[in-house]
């Protein structure tokens, strides 16, 4: 049973797993935590306790899409959602929208962040354009993959009311058409210890545009996981638990020193 917690106007429904230090997990367009990090969820929740929030106008998180998707809206979601939480610092790990939305935190609030972990993600606007049109266009869905069809509506019409998916799928194409550029110099800011994962066959980002944000970012690695398209951690789920698993393990002492500046700051964050 999903929870629910006032966070920036709304009332976001999340699921937690696990106990440990504090993961939170972004689902991407259209999906929900539950789905896309099903194949995560048992393994990490043995050594964190993780949040998979619904992002606003998915699933459990009521929200008119209609009033437009904005990535900034996301991010501002996510800070608050953090606050209602008691989430001192965090580790973050956002999958496509979910990446684009931790990317853009990382770059906002990165003194709360513990580690990063970007899964098909990138700054670049094509092909992700141009491939998002065609796949969420709602005729193409009822006429092309009616099994789709049938599971965005379980999953978003219960709460979001009758026919919400149909309203959804055009509010994310608007929003990755729109989504700003993100210059070299901006990505510098996001000074935290971060992983770029991407599959081998992606077709929203191909292997060079991971490359290059991992390059980009100040202290990045790049996994590349053979045999998989966009849904990296669900198609090659091992590969990319090990990988994820080595990044936490490289990186505990910083994480943990960056902990401890906040829990110094703030004795009343969350630490553990």
């Amino acid at each position: 049973m999903s929870r629910h917690v006032a966070a920036n106007g709304l009332s976001v429904a999340f699921h937690v797993a696990g106990s440990g230090p504090p993961l939170v997990m972004l689902h991407g367009a259209s999906s929900t935590g539950r789905v896309d990090f099903a194949a995560q969820i048992p393994l990490f929740g043995k050594a964190f306790r993780c949040y998979l929030p619904d992002a606003r106008g998915h699933a459990g998180t009521r929200w008119d899409p209609a009033a437009g998707l904005r990535y900034g809206d996301l991010a501002v979601d996510l800070d608050a959602f953090a606050n209602a939480c008691n989430l001192g610092t965090f580790h973050l790990l956002g999958f496509s929208m979910g990446g684009a939305t931790a990317l853009l935190y990382a770059m906002r609030r990165p003194e709360r962040l513990r580690t990063l972990v970007l899964v098909g993600t990138s700054p670049e606007v094509e092909p992700r354009t141009h491939v998002i049109r065609h796949l969420a266009n709602v005729t193409r869905i009822e006429a092309q993959d009616p099994a789709w069809a049938d599971r965005l509506a379980r999953r978003h019409d219960p709460t979001q009311g009758e026919g919400a998916w149909r309203r959804l799928m055009p509010a994310i194409i608007a929003m990755v058409e729109h989504q700003p550029g993100i210059p070299a110099a901006d990505l510098r800011r996001a000074e935290v210890p971060a992983l770029v994962v991407v599959g081998d066959r992606d077709p929203f980002v191909p292997v060079p545009q991971a490359w290059q944000l991992a390059r980009q970012l100040p202290d990045a690695r790049l996994a590349v996981i053979p045999g998989a398209g966009h849904e990296a951690m669900a198609r090659q789920p091992g590969i990319f638990n090990e990988a994820c698993a080595a990044f936490w393990r490289s990186t505990q002492a910083v994480a943990a020193a960056r902990a401890g500046r906040v829990a110094a700051r703030d004795p009343g964050a969350e630490v553990l």
